[in-house]
This record gives C-alpha cells, sequence and structure tokens, in this order.
C-alpha cells in the first residue's frame, strides 16, 4: 500500500507512542482527585502543559484541551458569538474552510447571524481589500484557515491582524490545523487559534484550542471539572502527552522535512503537467505537502477509486465533507464546477519515498489513458 493522505491522518511517530505508553502507565490517578495518584497526575498535566506553552510561545492559561480540532472549531466559533451577541452578529469567513468551521457558519447562519465569504485571489489568498470593506461595528468574528486542506494555500495572517486592529470588537480565530509543521505558525495578534496533534505524527483524540487569556467565550461543554472553565471533562494526560512530543518533534524538524517534502512534490508537478487533461489546482506558493490536481472529465471520485485499485491511497476533498459534492475550495478559485467535481488530493510526507512517488506516477498514466479512453468512447 502506498499512503498518499498525509493532510487527512498521519501514522503515529514511534516516540511520541511511547510517550503516551509511558505516561499511561505512571500516571494512573485523575487530575481532579485530592488524593496522592490525583496530586501526581494533576502536577504531570501542568507540566506537560508548560511545555507546549513554551513550544508554541503562548501563556499556559491559554491552551484549552479538546477531542480533536473539530471541537476546539466549534467552541471557539460558538463560544465567541455567543459572548458577543449583544455587540453584534456579523461573521466573515473564507470559502476554504473545513467542515467544521462552514458547519459552525451555517448553525449560527440559522439562529440569525449574518455570514460574509471572502472572494479568493487566484493564488487562494482572501481578498484584503474586500476585507476592509466588509468589516463593520458589528462585525465580532473573523474565521480563516492558516493553510487550507485542499488546496495548501497560506493565507496572509500577519495582513490581517493589522487591518483587524482597526475593529477592536471583532475576533480572529485561526485553523492552524493545517499548518502546525508545514508552516510557520505565531499566536501573536490572534485571539482564538485551533490545531490537533494526528496531523503531525501525534495521536487521534487530543485537540488543542489557543485561547487569548483575557477573552471570554462560552463553553459548549458544562459540568465536570477539568483544567479550564471553558471545557469541561476529566483531563486527558496521556494524550495530552503525546501531543507535546509529536510537537517538538515536529518543530524541531520541521525545515527538514519540507525540503524533502517540496522535492516530492515538484517532480510531481513536473510530470502531472505533462498530461494535456490534467489541471493542478494547487497554486505554486501552496505548502508543498498538498497537491490538488484534476483530470478533465473524470469525477475526482473515479480517480480515486481507480487509484485504490492499485493499493494508492489519496483522498477527495477533505475526509470530514460530504460526499458527491464538488470542492468548495477548487471550486472557489476556478469558478468551474467541472473542475471542482474532478478534483483530488495527493498529501505528501518526509516519510513518503522516491520509490513510492515513481510507482504513482506509473499506476497515474495507466489510469489516466484508460479513463480518458473510457470517456472518449462514452
Amino acid at each position: 500500500m502506498i499512503y498518499l493522505d498525509y493532510s487527512a491522518n498521519t501514522p503515529v511517530a514511534p516516540k511520541v507512542l511511547e510517550r503516551f505508553i509511558q505516561v499511561e502507565r505512571e500516571f494512573i490517578g485523575n487530575p481532579n482527585s485530592t488524593h496522592e495518584a490525583g496530586k501526581r497526575a494533576q502536577w504531570e498535566m501542568a507540566k506537560v502543559t508548560e511545555g507546549i506553552a513554551q513550544l508554541l510561545k503562548v501563556n499556559p492559561a491559554e491552551i484549552i484541551y479538546t477531542s480533536g480540532a473539530s471541537e476546539a472549531n466549534n467552541l471557539a466559533i460558538k463560544g465567541i458569538a455567543r459572548s458577543a451577541r449583544h455587540i453584534g452578529r456579523h461573521i466573515i469567513s473564507t470559502p476554504l474552510e473545513h467542515s467544521s468551521v462552514s458547519g459552525c457558519l451555517t448553525a449560527l447562519q440559522e439562529q440569525g447571524y449574518e455570514i460574509d465569504l471572502l472572494r479568493l485571489e487566484r493564488d487562494g489568498t482572501v481578498n484584503l481589500k474586500e476585507l476592509e470593506e466588509l468589516l463593520r461595528e458589528d462585525t465580532i468574528l473573523v474565521a480563516i484557515c492558516g493553510v487550507d486542506s485542499e488546496l495548501g494555500c497560506i493565507q496572509p495572517i500577519s495582513q490581517i491582524i493589522e487591518i483587524l486592529k482597526t475593529h477592536p470588537n471583532c475576533r480572529l480565530h485561526v485553523d492552524a490545523t493545517q499548518s502546525i509543521g508545514k508552516t510557520r505558525v505565531s499566536f501573536q495578534g490572534v485571539d482564538t487559534m485551533s490545531f490537533t496533534g494526528h496531523k503531525f505524527y501525534g495521536l487521534n483524540g487530543c485537540g488543542i484550542l489557543l485561547k487569548r487569556k483575557n477573552l471570554i467565550i462560552e463553553p459548549l461543554i458544562h459540568g465536570g471539572a477539568s483544567t479550564t472553565i471553558y471545557r469541561s471533562g476529566t483531563p486527558t494526560l496521556a494524550l495530552a502527552a503525546a501531543t507535546e512530543a509529536a510537537l517538538e518533534i515536529s518543530l524541531k524538524e520541521q525545515s527538514k522535512h519540507y525540503e524533502v517534502v517540496k522535492n516530492f512534490n515538484r517532480k510531481l508537478r513536473k510530470a502531472l503537467e505533462t498530461y494535456p487533461n490534467v489541471r493542478i489546482n494547487s497554486p505554486e506558493n501552496a505548502v508543498p505537502h498538498i497537491l490538488n490536481l484534476s483530470v478533465y472529465g473524470v469525477k475526482g471520485t473515479v480517480f480515486q477509486r481507480a487509484l485504490d485499485e492499485y493499493e494508492i491511497c489519496v483522498s477527495v476533498k477533505s475526509a470530514c465533507s460530504a460526499d458527491g459534492q464538488p470542492s468548495r475550495p477548487v471550486f472557489a478559485i476556478s469558478q468551474d464546477r467541472k473542475n471542482a467535481l474532478s478534483s483530488w488530493r495527493i498529501s505528501l510526507s518526509h516519510l513518503t519515498t522516491e520509490d513510492e512517488i515513481q510507482e504513482l506516477l506509473r499506476v497515474f498514466d495507466l489510469c489516466y489513458h484508460k479513463l480518458s479512453a473510457k470517456r472518449g468512447n462514452e
């Protein structure tokens, strides 16, 4: 099997799994308990949180543990919207967002909130002039992904921060789920930021929401002690420790891993661009880990299944998106529904090998000619 869907999930790094097992075995108490075992677990939890805070250059009090990035996005967006509803009900976002963001916005819209989606430039970045024009006194939130999961577009977060400085009642939420380990991430100037460990070789089941210390948001989950009043539930010590280990490795090796992936991306682009019916949807300045393409006249789901028959794993849209619908991000930048329906994603890793790239290209060529011929005979 050749796995090329690393933006959906990554295999846990051996050191991360070792850390999880060690903590799970050593700290058996509930961190909320007042006996010795509970106190030891609580101290270790504080130590892990301090470690994550140092890696991200944030205050430990700004870290909220969740079950994943989807919950973190829901907590941030709904929490900000509900706590600021006396100020306004206007929210600005983009067509690039993960379903855990767009789904939140749809739910809020049904409750009377007004949602505006920004137009995109040709490279997939948001139109900053339009952002300035859309901002109002009752705008309470701008929700935007640092790197989107389907095209790999990198958004100009620092410029957005500067624009929002003139709107003190407007909060900025950044979905950094696809950013960690791929590009520079900073919480400075941001109000809330979400991510999850299983996107950078950590374990599934532990996400993090960074929330600016003095920002008040309304919780989604009430009752039950935790590390924070904003998210109730027994703290998941071993998962938090594993996330710390994954984050440390990812940040330390980021530059080296980036160059490996960049080289693979360059080879794929060069080879795939020779096919007349192939359209590369990911812009040149996207993160190299994500390469989105379309084969004219062949639905993305059809091409995915064809590759899957050769045990090559790629994806059509985000793993959390509804099936059978065109890719919203691809449609947003191409304005071509057929192209969006034909799109699919290769996502690469430093674990990808040269042999895997060559085998992908060999099988792609077989599938391309087979499916193109079939289309021509219809």
